[in-house]
């Protein structure tokens, strides 16, 4: 995602010297690239590149929509809101729609982007669009056939709780939480 006000800093450039693939999986790929720092050192950078994610803030009666499933690397379930992986030249606004759809069953009558983010860019070039669904009608869910969750919705009360108990702690959840307080509070988020 290019951000047209970000001025970049030429003299903190680095120069790909090379690149060997490591791993291509079918969520991320593993490269480490030799670089020219801008001293003329050189140096390794492990890079974990991604297709990038979308991720929804559903609010449905004043509450959060969220699922619990487990995490393997974490080795525990986590509460998060409705999410999933993009797919080479998919539109981040037709994969959420789907997403929403096949976690919670709920459709969006309008999908606004709220943000874009980059999870991790010091290893990782995994980019996040999150969306605030609005006007949601209810139906039914078509999970994954490896995916198993439980889908609830939470107040903004309950969200705190889980984040200060460790229910939630990814960081695309927090930030929706957050977004959530700054609209409740007549703030303005969205392109």
């Amino acid at each position: 995602m290019t951000n047209s006000k970000h001025t970049p800093n030429p003299a903190l450039d680095e120069i790909t010297l090379s690149t060997e693939k490591i791993f291509d999986g079918k969520v991320i790929k593993l490269q480490v690239d030799t670089v020219q720092l801008p001293n003329g050192e050189t140096s390794k950078r492990e890079i974990i590149r991604h297709n990038g994610a979308v991720a929804v803030l559903a609010i449905h009666n004043d509450k959060m929509i969220v699922v619990e499933q487990f995490r393997q690397p974490l080795g525990r379930t986590q509460v998060e809101i409705p999410a999933g992986k993009l797919e080479i030249g998919e539109d981040p606004k037709d994969a959420i729609a789907r997403e929403l759809k096949e976690e919670t069953g709920y459709e969006a009558k309008e999908l606004k982007l709220l943000f874009s983010f980059y999870t991790s860019p010091g290893f990782a070039d995994e980019l996040i669009h999150l969306y605030l669904a609005d006007e949601l009608i209810e139906g039914e869910a078509k999970l994954d056939e490896d995916e198993f969750l439980e889908m609830s919705t939470i107040t903004l009360e309950q969200a705190y709780e889980q984040i200060a108990n460790q229910q939630i702690s990814d960081a695309k959840t927090i930030m929706a939480v957050q977004a959530w307080q700054l609209i409740k509070l007549g703030g303005k988020l969205g392109q």
